[in-house]
């Protein structure tokens, strides 16, 4: 009886058997997940609408509702001063959608079905954090324009507003890890649905909506230090919007402070995720 061989990878490419061959296939595979998970998104509207629909719901709710009861230290219109706000307060929620995407992977079995394969250990995590990432820059770009729509604008120069973007996408980029950390140790979606507790308070304890100085000392030097603080204050002097800074140094030291938080946690929760990938139970 005769077999068919299925050539190997290395087979089929023996000119990568050099020393970049591991570097390409973790390239390559990592494109692969996030194309994957860019056509899921695509075929399902609903999840799109929620995500669409959520920004919009709070630039409308918190912009009317609340906006009006608000006030500026310093001086200011408090929807100039709340839309940067919001737009940290979108990309910090995000790791919970990376969280749940992970779960549900993972109790459906597609994790287990990735690491059976031949592909690069580091792909399904890197590749979900780029598709993600993606999402994120959709998401953001949707909340601008509603901003914009109800009068918010960038006072500070195209380049000074692109390089505000770029920090929210950092801080994105940077929690998006701890999202695919906390995916692989949740047990069930059941689970990952109280990340929110986790969340919410990382998200609003900080000064997306209410300056530092107005809270009590203790809670004000909790939102101080908040990473969410220090990328919402920095994008705030970047649009040339009001940014009611305080006098404590990590707040005189926003910009710094929003690019070094996002590489400290890049650095301490992506290599995390990708270890946690490799050590699951076969």
């Amino acid at each position: 009886m005769s077999t068919t061989s299925h050539p190997t990878r290395s087979a089929q490419l023996p000119d990568l058997d050099g020393p970049d061959r591991p570097i390409y296939w973790a390239f390559a595979d990592c494109w692969t997940i996030v194309r994957r998970g860019l056509t899921h998104l695509i075929r399902q509207p609903s999840n799109i609408a929620w995500q669409l629909g959520f920004p919009i719901v709070s630039v409308l709710l918190f912009g009317y509702v609340f906006g009006s009861a608000m006030a500026v230290p310093g001086g200011g219109d408090y929807r100039e001063f709340l839309m940067p706000g919001l737009f940290g307060m979108t990309m910090a929620f995000g790791f919970m959608n990376t969280a749940y995407v992970v779960v549900l992977e993972g109790t459906k079995g597609v994790t287990d079905r990735f690491r059976s394969m031949p592909m690069a250990s580091s792909a399904v995590v890197t590749g979900r954090g780029v598709s993600d990432i993606i999402t994120a820059a959709v998401d953001l770009a949707v909340l601008a324009l509603t901003a914009l729509v109800v009068g918010w604008r960038s006072d500070g120069g195209a380049l000074a507003t692109f390089a505000a973007f770029g920090l929210f996408l950092l801080l994105r980029f940077a929690l998006i890890w701890i999202g695919v950390l906390l995916g692989l140790m949740v047990p069930n979606e059941e689970a990952a649905g109280n990340l929110f507790a986790v969340a919410f308070p990382f998200a609003m304890i900080s000064s997306a909506f209410v300056a530092p100085s107005l809270m009590p000392d203790w809670l004000g030097t909790l939102a101080a230090w908040n990473p969410v603080s220090s990328t919402v204050t920095a994008a705030r002097e970047l649009f040339g919007n009001p940014a009611a800074v305080g006098d404590s140094w990590i707040e005189q030291n926003a910009m710094l402070m929003a690019v070094v938080w996002p590489l400290i946690i890049t650095a301490v929760f992506l290599p995390l995720a990708v270890r946690r990938f490799q050590r699951l139970s076969r």
